[in-house]
């Protein structure tokens, strides 16, 4: 390893890093003087908690000041069943994404999109075809259900092998396809996206899971939403989880045509998200300043960190998302135990992966306290 393993982590070299504009450091605040009580707030429990948590891609920053003061504002509402609210959100994202409202389904968060899809399109015969590894929830739900789950390793540039993935079952039920890719962070470029979309059977189902959507940058990268209009089979799933800060809340829904959404709607729950949920995602959609400003930090954060492991030694996969994985050589389930002793918790062990750190892109002051933790335990 390289010869600054041996020398002490250094906060002020992390402060230095960004001081001298590395990855576009001296950034606006994320959250104005308005929501500041909340976020001290927030931070002071995680600082009680005496944990710093990047093991589950939360974005630290939380919901933008405009969604805190809808949920404020939601309280007095609370009595009441959600029904308008929840109209007045899906015709919000409808008009976001120029689809029509028949074609948005919301969930509580994007993991009832998923549970409803297995449970729709996946049965004994009719498998899920994912990658391995990706975001398992989908896996589990089909085979609750009694359905087969077929893992495909994934190709070069850990992206999905769609011809692998066209060439597991003659008909499966549906096809998982999370881009970016979650544990992996990385991109399946657009171009390879569209093909297997050409290619896949009529009578099987693609869901496309963007939950990472709004940090994927470069050309190699496009949301599918548009696709829809010229692939019955295909559903797309988003989440207010990620960018939008709002993982706690529960809030996600499904694009897709008017008749796969009809379908999905028989399965989804009633009134299945809270109206504080509600109001927090439609004041979201109207802050694009909050998003900009958190792909910006996280951006730039990540840049840093990328540089201090590189120092080390090691090298992350290049990432598209708030989060990434590092190769650490060796098992990662010791450093994962060894890390969470010192208080820092990073992602678990994925078996396709043994040798991979998944880790939560956090503030600036988390990612100290992971690099710190990080050079102690490899050391």
């Amino acid at each position: 390893m390289a010869d600054s393993m041996a020398q002490p982590f250094s906060r002020r070299r992390f402060a230095q890093l960004f001081g001298a504009g590395l990855a576009g450091a001296a950034l606006a605040p994320l959250a104005p003087a308005a929501a500041e009580p909340v976020l001290r707030l927030v931070a002071g429990a995680a600082a009680a908690g005496g944990v710093v948590r990047l093991s589950s891609n939360e974005n630290p920053h939380g919901p933008s000041p405009a969604a805190l003061d809808a949920m404020r504002r939601a309280f007095g509402l609370a009595w009441r069943y959600p029904d308008e609210h929840a109209d007045e959100l899906a015709l919000a994202i409808a008009k976001l994404h120029g689809v029509d409202r028949r074609q948005v389904l919301l969930g509580n968060g994007s993991s009832e999109i998923l549970h409803v899809c297995a449970a729709a399109f996946a049965a004994p015969g009719r498998p899920v075809i994912a990658a391995d590894p990706t975001f398992e929830a989908i896996l589990r739900y089909a085979e609750a259900d009694g359905a087969e789950a077929i893992k495909v390793p994934l190709a070069a540039g850990y992206r999905h092998d769609l011809p692998r993935m066209l060439a597991a079952a003659p008909e499966p039920g549906l096809f998982y396809v999370c881009n970016p890719n979650n544990p992996t962070a990385t991109v399946t470029p657009k171009d390879e996206i569209r093909a297997f979309l050409g290619q896949v059977p009529a009578k099987s189902m693609v869901l496309v899971d963007e939950a990472y959507h709004h940090y994927a940058e470069g050309g190699d990268y496009e949301s599918v939403i548009p696709l829809v209009a010229s692939h019955p089979n295909l559903i797309v799933a988003r989440t207010f989880s990620k960018i939008y800060g709002m993982a706690g809340l529960r809030c996600g829904y499904a694009i897709a045509s008017p008749e796969t959404i009809a379908g999905l709607a028989k399965r989804a729950s009633w009134d299945n998200v809270n109206i504080m949920a509600l109001a927090a995602a439609r004041a979201s959609l109207g802050d694009a300043g909050h998003v900009e400003r958190g792909r910006r930090e996280n951006r730039a954060v990540k840049s840093v960190v990328y540089a201090e492991l590189e120092g080390m030694g090691f090298h992350p996969i290049p990432s598209a998302t708030n989060f990434f994985m590092v190769d650490v050589g060796t098992d990662v389930a010791p450093l994962v135990a060894a890390m969470k002793a010192r208080h820092v918790e990073v992602g678990r062990r994925f078996a396709a992966m043994p040798h991979c750190m998944r880790v939560t892109v956090g503030t600036r002051e988390q990612m100290q306290a992971f690099l710190a933790a990080f050079r102690h335990v490899v050391t």
